[in-house]
């Protein structure tokens, strides 16, 4: 893919995430006052407590945000997520005057957590951010060290612990499973619903068995080389990477041709190569 129309594409899905994630916003977590984390959440709290737009309120938080994460980080966080820092907010305030899409918080929760998850899913696919939580995040793990993914969960944490003593704890609660909704929705845009297996075969009977799978399941597979743990003995692993609905078949070719064959199968969401995704 020519550079441009790659960088076109990724400016679109900033742009395109950034919109999922304001409807989400207004139409089903805004409403129901559902401070599930970030700088959304904030805006939210700010909205109950002061009557703030929203809007502008993420506009305040996330350029100073920005310009301090560059300032003290060191890195260049990229035009897009300058876009994207810029771009969410100014979506926030164009479709604040829509209709709340349910009064029901839990339904606002779950199906706002899955729509903000989308959009943001849809960004990093772009290869950029929203700003926001995640660079603050980023400074408090630069000056404590402590695991970045655990300054997150702290900052949302405080966000989330904030709209129980503002709102209430019922609606903390819902935070919480909004929070849940937007990660696993995440999860789903970024590597898909499809899960491979990745197994690991240790057998006597290497050969057949790796014949058995050219011809039987139709996969290339890998031969490590390994010894075991207590024996010290050495020994040849096959690995073999398959779809979900092959592994029944893979599993009883193997034990077929060798009954006493160890075989372990991990899930690989992200499979990239001939016979599984390409880019």
């Amino acid at each position: 893919m020519p550079p441009l129309l790659r960088h076109a594409i990724e400016y679109a899905l900033v742009i395109l995430g950034s919109f999922f994630v304001a409807l989400a916003f207004n139409v089903f977590l805004l409403p129901n006052n559902i401070a599930s984390g970030g700088v959304a959440g904030i805006s939210t709290i700010t909205k109950g407590v002061f009557g703030w737009e929203p809007g502008i309120v993420q506009w305040i938080l996330n350029i100073p945000l920005f310009i301090t994460g560059v300032v003290i980080l060191g890195k260049n966080f990229g035009i897009k997520s300058l876009v994207g820092t810029l771009v969410l907010p100014f979506f926030v305030l164009v479709t604040s005057n829509l209709e709340p899409a349910t009064p029901d918080p839990l339904l606002g929760a779950i199906f706002g957590g899955m729509g903000v998850g989308l959009g943001l899913g849809i960004v990093f696919r772009g290869r950029a951010s929203t700003g926001g939580i995640d660079l603050a995040a980023q400074v408090i793990h630069k000056f404590t060290h402590l695991p970045l993914g655990i300054c997150v969960a702290m900052l949302d944490g405080m966000i989330v612990l904030t709209s129980a003593l503002v709102f209430s704890v019922e609606e903390g609660l819902y935070a919480l499973i909004g929070l849940f909704a937007t990660s696993r929705t995440i999860d789903i845009v970024q590597v898909g619903l499809n899960t491979s297996k990745n197994v690991m075969i240790v057998t006597d009977e290497i050969d057949e068995v790796r014949e058995a799978i050219f011809k039987e399941i139709d996969r290339g597979v890998t031969v490590l080389n390994g010894s075991g743990g207590y024996t010290d003995q050495k020994r040849r692993i096959v690995m073999c990477v398959v779809q979900q609905n092959e592994f029944t078949k893979l599993s009883q070719t193997v034990k077929r041709v060798d009954p006493g064959a160890f075989v372990v199968a991990m899930n690989a969401t992200e499979v990239l190569g001939e016979g599984f995704k390409t880019s």
